[in-house]
């Protein structure tokens, strides 16, 4: 693993010429800051909730990869006064889906600080963040030594066909998508990056239920006391040194957990499909999802009998979705 790690800081520092600047505002950091990393592409209609939603929660600053947008997502990002942006016309897919350009963002301004790395539709939420700030959660990390914080993805979709709602820029995605699935979660634990892969939701009940081995990971470690020495190793669903996975099971202990609310299933998601089945560059074996784009692009209703509908952090913390652990 220590190879491993190696490699993956050395192709982030080899990618690194792959990035332009558009607005640099890292002299605004401040040493106690905490920072989101993002790399986005055609997000316009997200970017206004999902910033405003981590402002709250505590993010200082942004620091965004823009992959070629072609909707007014860089002209948006280049004019909040809290956002560093740099832009790639490079293959998402060839730079990890990403990460070789923020693993190098994170060597470079990252260091000593706690890192959240998200997707434009993911939302974090943990146990009381709707009163108590992430840097009381991080205070209280860093006093019992866990340097990582995990959360499991839970998608949400509306009742009714995906396309048939409407969503308008800056608006709570709640509003229009609101259930979710919560019973047929399954781990799965991988010895050479110790972690527990979780799987399950939506997807899988809809999309895999023939292939369930094939379904999205849910499971991910999106905030980080950085290390330029650290890398994550798929998306952020694993990071180097292992000991950054020890965020849920056993062998977390009595540790605390959140969840990454998956924005993906709004209105535009049928336009996307279309979009990313042409351009190939979401998956490492594109041609495995063809039907999974296929599926999305007829405009499918998602919601079931089972559904439920979201509530709130008590309630995913009453059907073990995520943990107080010891932080109450």
């Amino acid at each position: 693993m220590r190879w491993t790690r190696r490699r993956l800081l050395f192709r982030a520092l080899r990618k690194r010429g792959q990035l332009a600047a558009v607005t640099d505002r890292t002299r605004a950091i401040r040493r106690n800051d905490i920072l989101c990393f993002a790399t986005v592409r055609n997000e316009a209609e997200r970017l206004p909730f999902f910033l405003d939603h981590h402002r709250r929660l505590g993010v200082a600053h942004f620091l965004i990869v823009d992959n070629a947008s072609e909707d007014g997502t860089c002209a948006l990002l280049a004019a909040q006064p809290d956002v560093s942006l740099w832009r790639s016309g490079h293959s998402y897919r060839l730079s990890r889906f990403g990460m070789d350009w923020l693993t190098w963002l994170m060597i470079r301004y990252g260091h000593g600080h706690w890192c959240l790395t998200l997707d434009a539709d993911e939302l974090l939420v943990y146990p009381h963040h709707d009163s108590r700030p992430l840097h009381e959660l991080t205070a209280w990390l860093d006093a019992a030594r866990r340097p990582s914080f995990g959360a499991v993805m839970l998608d949400l979709y509306p009742k009714g066909p995906l396309g048939d709602r409407t969503y308008r820029a800056g608006q709570d995605p709640l509003d229009v998508i609101d259930w979710f699935d919560a019973g047929n979660i399954v781990t799965k634990y991988q010895p050479p990056l110790k972690n527990l892969l979780v799987r399950g939701g939506v997807r899988r009940r809809v999309f895999f239920s023939t292939e369930p081995e094939r379904s999205p990971t849910l499971s991910k470690t999106p905030l980080i006391r950085w290390n330029r020495r650290y890398a994550y190793v798929s998306s952020t669903h694993s990071a180097l040194p292992t000991h950054l996975n020890r965020v849920r099971g056993r062998a977390a202990g009595d540790a605390p957990s959140g969840v990454l609310l998956h924005t993906k299933f709004l209105p535009s998601i049928i336009e996307k499909s279309r979009e990313e089945k042409r351009r190939r560059e979401h998956f490492a074996n594109s041609a495995l999802y063809e039907d999974y784009y296929d599926a999305l692009i007829g405009n499918p209703d998602l919601w079931s009998p089972d559904s439920i509908r979201y509530e709130g952090w008590r309630q995913l913390e009453s059907l073990g979705i995520l943990s107080r652990g010891g932080w109450d």
